[in-house]
């Protein structure tokens, strides 16, 4: 982890710096500023691939000197050779900061989400945080990618062991790991990936929002057939398209225990799909997994807590079984709790990316007692202004709502509207210091494909701005302040624009109200709907929106991960612009550019070429607003001094968020250093079904 150095007087700095004014407003796009130097980024030690695992079998075992006694000695239990698979994932010594770890001990989040239910593949949310990470293995993993070189970074291996293609490139044949086991003892195989495939991710009534993936995310045409227990080959229009192998890690290629929601799928069942996806809720423990822990206590509006899975199938170089630490916890409470309990130490890990907490918890943080360590990472968490360009039927919108898209389809409706937005005042207004920069939208600034130059920036201009909305068309007609629709359109009423907005996170209700008052001086009244996470994405993913705040999704921070979603490739792939009510996405000028530049990126074989490629995306993407940019900072990771083999430089968020990438299990704490945390000591998971952890 990266040392506190700079961290006190970057705090002072925080506290006491003065914005430099920027220069004369003018409408003409240029670049965007160079963002202020920031002296507490943390750096990142670049390692090679292949230094951080294999698969192999290994002369002995070990674990828990607790499960050998009270289950393995007592018959409840195979050994532990016999529950791991013919060849366990092995974390290699030399890429563990601070090497093979003891037993024992828990890991406390906190998080302000709630879990709809476990059928993760049928798009439940688990309530985030960190949950569903630590339940699911994907076919590839990619989270630890940002500490390997860039030249090197294809995804690693999971349960997927190995690929290889074909000579023309069309086919993927991968195989899987061998005699690895669900925590409740039942094998995993290629049946559970066909499954997953066949009956969630193509079946076009299973929703994948919330969790699991969409079929146009692996390729339009994509097949996926068995060729035996372990083997599974893929069928691609295109030729290696290897970017598909990014998208099979998390969160779009998760599959979940077949032997126990294939029977209440629809098709093996007489439940309707909504039955299906509701037949594991939170109450419904001991959910098998393939992650390293599993689901043993749920308290609604409290806790849940997981323990360690006896079968999990990952090991060090001496053979111990992994996870280390027995147990995590989930306080349910809110997101800024998280910041608050780990920087105080009743709280153990937190994803600090709520810029309004950032100076208490440097200070905080540059104390001798404090019980946490914090690291700033690159500048990838950006806040953009999506707006819905469906003009075709997308969330079904009324007379109004239609108004709105058709607006949004604009050109220079959107142009105007980044031309009004303050950029700078925005930052301000959540920290003061050197932490937020000016963001015109596009991939983040803190991604090794970003270009300055290649990014278009419309200077925050409100008289500019007030032009281009006449040349729309938008006039205040009756003199109250507020544009009104031409009379032919929507019945010439005040313009209204529906914002949707997480209620969840302080940022992004910050951000809104930002908004909302910076378009009324533009003479555009914006309404606030803030809700709650899940029923927040369910308006979001229906498209029942005009306009919404979204804050960095991982193709922006890291491009080629779900690099699909960048643009309106397939139906269901852009976060704005969905297919409408016959299944079509009516595609923009610009917006067919996208689509082709995103297709050519995908299958390219030439690094060069591809760095071209996002450039020209980044270029057309800011040029015609596809977004509005608001505002861009780094976040900061979080943990509690006692947990070792943390990365050093690990970001809170560029392929996946820091719960993956500091590699949970492996996370270690030193028996003179581990608390009396764990809540259900020495027990492990029952049977699916059952209520709570078994002795």
């Amino acid at each position: 982890m990266s040392s506190l150095r700079n961290i006190g007087s970057l705090a002072g700095l925080a506290l006491g710096v003065s914005a430099v004014a920027m220069g004369a407003h003018a409408s003409e796009p240029t670049a965007p500023p160079v963002p202020p130097q920031f002296p507490a980024e943390g750096k990142i030690k670049h390692v090679s691939r292949d230094s951080i695992l294999e698969f192999k079998a290994l002369p002995e075992y070990h674990e828990p000197e607790w499960v050998t006694t009270k289950f393995v000695s007592a018959g409840k239990l195979p050994p532990v050779k016999d529950r791991l698979p013919k060849e366990p994932l092995v974390f290699k010594t030399d890429n563990m900061p601070d090497g093979i770890g003891v037993y024992g001990d828990a890991l406390r989040h906190v998080i302000g989400g709630r879990p709809e239910g476990w059928n993760y593949g049928a798009g439940q949310t688990q309530g985030w945080g960190g949950i569903d990470i630590g339940l699911s293995e994907c076919l590839t993993r990619t989270a630890p990618l940002f500490q390997v070189e860039a030249k090197d970074t294809e995804p690693l291996p999971n349960l997927a062991k190995g690929w290889e293609w074909s000579a023309d490139g069309h086919k993927l044949t991968m195989h899987l790991i061998e005699n690895a086991k669900w925590s409740d003892g039942d094998p995993f195989d290629a049946d559970d990936l066909m499954f997953y495939w066949e009956d969630e991710v193509i079946d076009p009534n299973v929703s994948p929002l919330g969790g699991g993936a969409s079929p146009e995310a692996f390729g339009t045409g994509t097949t996926l057939r068995k060729i035996d227990a372990y083997t599974v080959e893929w069928t691609f229009k295109e030729a290696f398209p290897k970017q598909y192998l990014y998208t099979m890690a998390y969160p779009n290629f998760c599959p979940g225990p077949s032997h126990i929601l294939k029977p209440q799928h629809p098709k093996y069942s007489k439940n309707t799909y909504e039955q299906f996806k509701n037949a594991f809720p939170p109450e419904f423990l001991n959910m098998p997994v393939m992650g390293a822990w599993v689901p043993v206590e749920y308290r609604p509006d409290d806790i849940i807590v997981m323990r360690r899975n006896p079968y999990y199938w990952k090991v060090d170089e001496k053979g111990n079984q992994l996870p280390y630490l027995n147990e995590l916890h989930y306080k349910l409470s809110t997101w800024a709790d998280r910041d608050v309990q780990a920087v105080a130490g009743s709280a153990d890990f937190s994803n600090l990316e709520q810029p309004e907490n950032f100076v208490a918890s440097l200070k905080r943080a540059a104390e001798k007692t404090a019980p946490a360590r914090l690291a700033f990472g690159p500048r990838l968490i950006g806040y953009n202004l999506r707006m819905n360009l469906s003009g075709n039927g997308w969330g079904r919108p009324d007379a109004r709502g239609q108004a709105i898209r058709e607006l949004n389809r604009n050109e220079d409706f959107r142009k105007a509207i980044t031309m009004a937005i303050d950029r700078k005042a925005i930052g301000d207004s959540l920290v003061k210091g050197p932490f937020t920069a000016i963001y015109p939208g596009g991939i983040s600034s803190g991604t090794s494909f970003y270009d300055r130059n290649s990014t278009v920036y419309y200077p925050y201009d409100l008289e500019g701005a007030k032009a281009r909305l006449a040349k729309v068309g938008l006039k205040d007609t009756d003199g109250d302040g507020i544009l009104n629709f031409p009379s032919g359109t929507a019945g010439g009423k005040n313009l209204e624009i529906v914002l949707l907005v997480n209620n969840g996170y302080a940022t992004d209700k910050s951000l809104a109200e930002g908004v909302i008052g910076q378009m009324e001086k533009a003479g555009i009244k914006v309404i606030l709907n803030a809700l709650d996470g899940p029923k927040r994405d369910d308006a979001h993913y229906s498209g029942r929106f005009d306009w919404l705040i979204q804050r960095s999704t991982p193709e922006l921070a890291s491009v080629v991960q779900n690099t699909e979603q960048l643009a309106p490739v397939g139906p269901r792939t852009s976060w704005h612009h969905r297919a409408g009510e016959d299944g079509s996405v009516d595609l923009l000028p610009y917006e067919k550019e996208l689509v082709s530049l995103i297709a050519k990126f995908q299958t390219s074989q030439n690094n060069d070429e591809r760095v071209s490629l996002m450039k020209q995306y980044q270029k057309a993407a800011t040029q015609h607003v596809d977004t509005v940019g608001l505002t861009e900072y780094p976040g900061a990771l979080i943990i509690n001094k006692r947990f070792s083999n943390v990365p050093q430089g690990t970001p809170i968020f560029m392929f996946n968020w820091a719960e993956d990438s500091v590699i949970r299990e492996r996370l270690w704490v030193a028996a003179e250093s581990q608390g009396k945390y764990e809540l259900f000591p020495e027990q492990l998971p029952g049977k699916p079904g059952d209520k709570g952890p078994t002795n």
